[in-house]
């Protein structure tokens, strides 16, 4: 037996999913790395039109007052999934009950039952946000699902969780609005132009 073997008896076990993601994101900064479907996934970090698109979407959730005493408005907070055992996601832009900060789970995410609404601005990964993110939330019970689909400046709104996804999918194109539903805690809808010019970068 090698003195090497000895002194690391762990070196050969292998490391956890959550292991390998909390490492990813200490090796490549600003980078957003989830767990979906058992699947480790990166996302590079967004592009100033990118950012620009969720302080855009903000100023509506927060004019409504939904950053107060009875929910809160919050960009990169960590929601646990049930559909594996160490599955999480970090939507771009959430709302959450205000008492958030009670259901934390395990590795800075939170109970999905706290989120009203989760919202995803879509990068070169458009397709994660479109497909797999669908099923993932619908799955975590999750009321209303967002998506500002910059590449076909559309606006996804998702409704009605069921097991493998949403009952309703409205589509809302530029010169729309896009309502949201009451259950977020105010009534108002999402200017659909502002928002994609927003998210669409300068040529």
């Amino acid at each position: 037996m090698s003195a090497e073997a000895v002194e690391h008896p762990c070196d050969d076990e292998p490391e956890t999913l959550l292991e390998t993601a909390n490492r990813l994101m200490e090796q490549l900064p600003g980078h957003r790395v989830e767990i979906i479907g058992g699947l480790v996934t990166v996302a590079p970090p967004p592009d100033g039109p990118h950012a620009k698109a969720l302080t855009t979407l903000m100023v509506p959730f927060l004019s409504a007052g939904l950053h107060g005493e009875e929910s809160n408005v919050l960009q990169g907070i960590g929601l646990w999934l049930p559909s594996g055992p160490e599955d999480y996601v970090i939507p771009d832009l959430a709302i959450v009950d205000a008492d958030f900060d009670e259901h934390l789970i395990e590795n800075n995410c939170y109970d999905p039952a706290c989120f009203r609404l989760v919202l995803e601005v879509t990068s070169g990964n458009y397709q994660t946000d479109l497909r797999h993110k669908v099923a993932a939330y619908a799955q975590a019970k999750i009321p209303v699902y967002v998506i500002v689909d910059r590449k076909h400046s559309r606006v996804h709104v998702l409704t009605e969780p069921l097991p493998a996804g949403y009952d309703r999918h409205e589509v809302y194109a530029p010169g729309q609005k896009a309502p949201l539903p009451t259950s977020i805690g105010a009534e108002l809808s999402l200017d659909v132009d502002e928002i994609v010019r927003a998210g669409s970068p300068k040529r």
